[in-house]
């Protein structure tokens, strides 16, 4: 289940931290997209209103976000940093590689942890899964078009 505008507030005051009407904006920026957004797609929403919010604060607060595990990093097939709104609990990503859509989901991977952890002597502190491909709606975007094509 995906984090709300809400429950990102309540941490970020839960966890001492003001909550300026400049954060308020980047993060109404993020949690209302259900794809991932770049920095710069970011400044691009919160720019339209608030003209005053400059690229640094927009930066400073996705640090702050993810600090505090209430985004996640993504990266895209064309390796762009982008950032969508967190999920409770440990989760992985499937992303469209098209569109960017980011889709949560678990699974256990404890066994294929010790596993690894056993055979390299590795101790592992954590992991992140993300599968890229194409979301249902692109893939019919796509189907549409190679018939239109051949047609």
């Amino acid at each position: 289940m995906r984090l709300t505008e809400k429950s990102v507030v309540r941490t970020l005051r839960h966890h001492g931290y003001r909550l300026t009407p400049q954060r308020r904006v980047i993060i109404k920026a993020i949690t209302s997209t259900r794809g991932s957004l770049t920095p710069a797609a970011i400044y691009g929403r919160v720019h339209q209103v608030r003209p005053d919010i400059g690229l640094v604060t927009v930066y400073r607060t996705l640090e702050i976000l993810a600090k505090l595990g209430l985004i996640c990093e993504v990266r895209t097939a064309a390796d762009y940093r982008s950032y969508t709104v967190g999920a409770i609990g440990h989760h992985h990503h499937l992303i469209c590689s098209n569109c960017g859509v980011v889709v949560d989901f678990t699974c256990d991977l404890e066994k294929v942890q010790q596993q690894l952890s056993r055979e390299s002597g590795f101790q592992i502190d954590g992991h992140m899964l993300e599968f890229t491909g194409l979301c249902q709606a692109c893939q019919k975007k796509r189907g549409r078009r190679l018939t239109a094509v051949a047609g």
